[in-house]
């Protein structure tokens, strides 16, 4: 059976669960850093997931009065 892959969406809400589990203080270390651990890996894959949406982002610029597609470069700071 193939593995279910993890939606954005769904990873967030983990995240958000593991830091309301964490914040409780109501687990022992091992079970805190199991969910700490996992809590980094969703964040390198939301992460890796924005990062791939922001290249394929276009957007439409307005030159003399038509619109252009063109791609979508976020500032560098």
């Amino acid at each position: 059976m193939a593995k279910k892959q993890l939606s954005f969406e769904k990873a967030i809400d983990r995240l958000e669960e593991i830091v309301q589990m964490l914040e409780s203080g109501e687990y022992e270390l091992d079970k805190s850093l199991s969910l700490f651990e996992e809590g980094v890996n969703l964040v390198k894959f939301c992460n890796s997931k924005l990062e791939s949406v922001e290249t394929t982002i276009k957007i439409l610029l307005n030159d003399n009065g038509e619109l252009k597609e063109g791609s979508f470069k976020p500032d560098e700071e």
